[in-house]
């Protein structure tokens, strides 16, 4: 065997194929295109979109938000809101609070440029001198200005009540604005009562002489000035032993105005039943003196002769009593009543002795004084000894 033939196959048996190092030309390969990207147009589209959502939604919640806020103007820093508030606090009963709202409080200087008493007591102003107020709804509001009318209808106890109200701006406290009254909704109510210095007011005692500037010097006939609030319904009545009355409903609706109103009580039965037992008891002690005139009593008998036996008196008829105030206190309306007298009569021409049994019609009047701690002190009189 050929050595060199072997070694030759098998060294091309196992030689590596030859590989060609030279690389390949780049110019003979086609270049790629450059080609977009298809999701790039969407993704700019779809922001456009979204920033109009946005801006949508933004300018529906700018929206909603001042709509939101006129809601709530409207409801709780109106003008009409503002008298809500107010009313309400009166229907509460809370008269302090009800005082401390902008421009209910007044001086005596506005009541004096109103025309009304600058010497108004405030003793009504009070929680214990307020009656229900409900149902209350506002009915209109009106701009005059820079004035704002605002009106509402309310129930005063059972009768129907309407008031406006002239309401100003106040400034503000951050966006919300302030008001206040540009009238106060105070009234004065100027109370004449007759037959009683006591009188009560929905409930509420009041003495004349602890709500006059004079005090206990106050004239009984006089009225008295209160201030009250509006609305505001007040029932004057007097119940005492000696005179009362039904009493009067006077509805406050028409503010930082005067409101008249006049009560006359009636003397009770019990008081007119202590002055006819009074007055008949007196009549009877004047029938006990023996002489011709008893003395501070309203009957007696003239002759021109002398008499020849004590005088015997006696009441035929008593008065029927009435009576009718007067100032402090009260008048017995003049009334008949008749007395009998029995005496010898001795003339002084002749000295024949006669005897007299006649009637002796008079008239009775008088008058009846209450003093402070209640009791009355009763002076009967006759024509002739007024």
């Amino acid at each position: 065997m050929d050595q060199g033939a072997v070694g030759t196959a098998a060294g091309r048996a196992s030689a590596p194929p030859a590989v060609d190092a030279t690389p390949p030309t780049l110019a003979s390969e086609p270049e790629p295109a450059l080609i977009q990207p298809p999701h790039k147009p969407r993704r700019r589209g779809r922001l456009a979109l979204d920033l109009s959502l946005l801006g949508v939604v933004g300018l529906a919640l700018v929206g909603a938000v001042f709509a939101a806020w006129g809601v709530i103007e409207r409801q709780f820093y109106s003008p009409a809101a503002f008298v809500e508030r107010y009313v309400d606090l009166l229907a509460e009963g809370r008269a302090a609070d009800a005082l401390t709202v902008p421009g209910v409080d007044v001086t005596t200087a506005d009541l004096e440029a109103a025309g009304l008493p600058s010497t108004a007591s405030d003793a009504l102003l009070r929680s214990a001198a307020l009656a229900p107020i409900t149902d209350v709804e506002v009915v209109s509001q009106e701009q005059d200005g820079d004035i704002t009318r605002v009106t509402i209808e309310y129930l005063a106890g059972r009768y129907d009540g309407r008031t406006t109200f002239a309401v100003e701006r106040d400034g503000s406290i951050g966006l919300a604005p302030t008001w206040r009254f540009a009238k106060s909704p105070l009234a004065v109510m100027n109370l004449g009562v007759t037959g009683s210095m006591v009188f009560d007011v929905n409930g509420f005692e009041i003495d004349k002489r602890q709500v006059s500037p004079e005090g206990a010097d106050a004239d009984p006939a006089a009225p008295v000035s209160l201030l009250v609030f509006s609305p505001g319904l007040y029932s004057v009545s007097v119940d005492t032993a000696i005179s009362s009355t039904p009493g009067v409903a006077v509805l406050s609706d028409s503010p930082f105005r005067a409101i008249p109103v006049n009560v006359q009580a009636q003397p009770t039965e019990q008081f007119l039943t202590v002055v006819q037992d009074e007055v008949e008891e007196f009549l009877t002690a004047c029938a006990t003196q023996e002489v011709l005139q008893p003395t501070a009593c309203p009957f007696g008998f003239f002759v021109q002769d002398r008499i020849a036996s004590l005088p015997a008196w006696s009441i035929v008829t008593q008065p029927t009593v009435a009576v009718e105030p007067d100032g402090a206190g009260w008048s017995i309306l003049p009334s008949e009543a008749v007395a009998h007298i029995e005496v010898d009569i001795r003339s002084i021409f002749d000295g024949k002795v006669r005897t007299v049994s006649e009637d002796v019609p008079f008239i009775v009047k008088g008058a009846i004084t209450v003093r402070p701690d209640g009791n009355v002190t009763i002076v009967v009189t006759g024509p002739d000894t007024t």
